[in-house]
């Protein structure tokens, strides 16, 4: 445990996959001891920690969704669940020694810069006690995570209810539902994978309230076989090549779902159409088969909840909730129906930073994030007026269809490459530049204008037609090309007090080949995201990096 007041080299915030993973590169790539975690929780794991709902599991095959440094050939089945996730967890903070350096129970209440200093002056408070403490840091790393504050809406007389109210990512195993009636709020990721497990039991009256349709995509998690356990285990080559051609896959499948129109995408809708069709009772049909496209919010893997809704004890109603009362619920239809339980599968809050952090104008991240019309950064990872500031899963890092933990990774190599002229000395600070991150970020949403995320309102946007704040429009491999070193010309450095600009030289020979280079992803690019190059600033960008 860290002293009540410390000073660190660099201070992360969140112990999930982010903060974890960003440790782990610290230790094997810097050796780096000044360093420590800073988690609310009692334990580590983040999302994977508190979500501890019946189904909890990742939607991206598991063999992708974990670290490349340490592939794990014993996953049970191809997509993992909360359990197994949290384990392996807890085997990398074993392997690596990184509870040592870990501080829980402990928020996070306020960072500011301090511009003499260059350093960050942190309040941290004790969750058990209400202490306060003050930490130092040179480096800030933000890993809270997009999916980390529950969102519970402001439903009219919720207050009333006087029977058990939680929401799924806090939710009570201490409260047996047999013999309950239990509404679920919300028909998202979360409420389809718990939902056909609560409803197994018959002495369960489960009803449903769905506000907008999703779509489905049929998919099983069938397990691995002892003999494929054993092959990843001896060859591990093996396991690694089924790694790649799984993320391969997904990212060719990428335009195909994510930007609209051509024959493929129709053909997507219209088996997603049937697959709905052929599995959910007919009287659902309207609501769960959406007018808008493919991929415009969050796609669901089914996993059986859309055979589950044949289930007598399990009722879908697209009737809205007018006010709550102390024993149930008024629909917008004014019938008042009793339960028991009460459970919202409503989302997290993912358009606000979670602490308040103050940069070297006096401005706070929130108010910097509502003057650019919703979360906004620099490849999703740095902010102007933020210096020595690190974002792991920023805005815009997200594609719905890949791994988060490679964005990550890539991000994890990124900021290594950035800070390491802070951690040498050679560097006292640095920042991007509001021209950088104006272009682009008018280069990423002028990708975003023309994808499906532009069809419909979803998490994704500040508001329901708002800016598109949450996904990277491309493929993965595009988001490693571009972080895949820094351009110093897009920064402010400083050395001791003096703002300079960081000169480099490149040989002919480099620029011919990043040239090409950029041609040719280009050209993929292009294919792949089935737009053309239309703005003087997305050529530039592309071309640059």
């Amino acid at each position: 445990m860290a002293p009540s007041n410390s000073s660190h080299r660099i201070v992360i915030v969140g112990a999930g996959f982010g903060g974890l993973g960003f440790a782990i590169w610290l230790k094997r790539n810097w050796g780096l001891e000044d360093f420590i975690i800073i988690e609310k929780a009692s334990d580590i794991g983040g999302t994977w920690r508190d979500n501890t709902y019946p189904g909890c599991s990742s939607d991206v095959p598991i063999h992708w969704y974990s670290l490349s440094t340490d592939l794990k050939p014993d996953w049970a089945a191809s997509y993992g669940y909360q359990p197994e996730i949290q384990n392996y967890m807890l085997g990398l903070v074993s392997k690596y020694k990184l509870r040592s350096y870990c501080m829980f129970d402990t928020r996070v209440v306020s960072a500011d810069w301090d511009s003499s200093a260059r350093v960050y002056h942190i309040v941290a408070e004790d969750t058990q006690t209400g202490s306060k403490k003050e930490i130092t840091a040179t480096i800030l790393i933000s890993a809270t995570g997009i999916l980390s504050e529950p969102c519970t809406p402001g439903l009219k007389d919720a207050h009333t209810f006087k029977g058990t109210t939680f929401h799924s990512a806090t939710w009570r195993n201490d409260v047996p539902l047999e013999g309950k009636r239990v509404a679920v709020i919300g028909n998202g990721c979360s409420a389809t994978q718990f939902v056909p497990l609560i409803a197994k039991d018959p002495s369960v009256t489960v009803t449903q309230f769905c506000r907008t349709p999703m779509w489905y995509m049929k998919r099983d998690k069938p397990p691995y076989s002892e003999a494929t356990k054993w092959v990843f285990s001896h060859l591990p080559i093996t396991m690694r090549l089924h790694r790649y051609m799984i993320a391969v896959r997904l990212d060719l499948n990428y335009a195909f779902m994510y930007f609209y129109g051509g024959i493929v995408g129709r053909l997507m809708k219209r088996a997603m159409t049937n697959y709905v069709k052929q599995t959910a009772p007919s009287e659902y049909h309207d609501l769960v088969i959406p007018s808008y496209p493919p991929g415009c919010k969050r796609l669901i893997i089914d996993t059986g909840y859309l055979s589950a809704l044949h289930r007598p004890n399990l009722t879908l109603t697209g009737d809205g909730i007018e006010k709550f009362t102390e024993t149930g619920i008024i629909t917008q239809k004014g019938d008042h129906i009793p339960f028991d339980v009460i459970i919202y599968a409503t989302g997290f809050t993912t358009n606000r930073f979670p602490y308040t952090i103050r940069g070297s104008s006096g401005q706070t991240m929130n108010e910097y994030w509502e003057s650019q019309g919703g979360p906004t950064a620099y490849l999703g990872s740095t902010v102007p007026g933020f210096p020595n500031f690190f974002m792991i899963q920023g805005p815009n890092t997200t594609t719905g269809h890949a791994s988060v933990i490679f964005t990550q990774e890539v991000q994890f190599d990124y900021a290594l490459k950035l800070f390491e002229p802070i951690i040498s000395g050679e560097l006292t600070s640095l920042e991007p530049t509001q021209s950088a991150t104006t272009a682009y970020n008018s280069h990423i949403q002028d990708r975003l204008s023309t994808s499906v995320w532009s069809q419909c309102a979803s998490w994704y946007r500040s508001g329901p037609d708002g800016k598109i704040h949450s996904s990277f429009p491309g493929p993965v491999i595009w988001y490693w090309w571009l972080l895949r070193r820094p351009q110093w010309g897009d920064y402010l450095t400083r050395r001791g007090d003096k703002t300079q600009p960081v000169k480099h030289g490149v040989r002919a020979l480099t620029w011919i080949i990043r040239l090409a280079a950029a041609v040719v992803l280009g050209a993929a690019g292009r294919a792949w995201l089935g737009s053309g190059v239309r703005s003087t600033s997305r050529r530039a960008f592309f071309v640059r990096a």
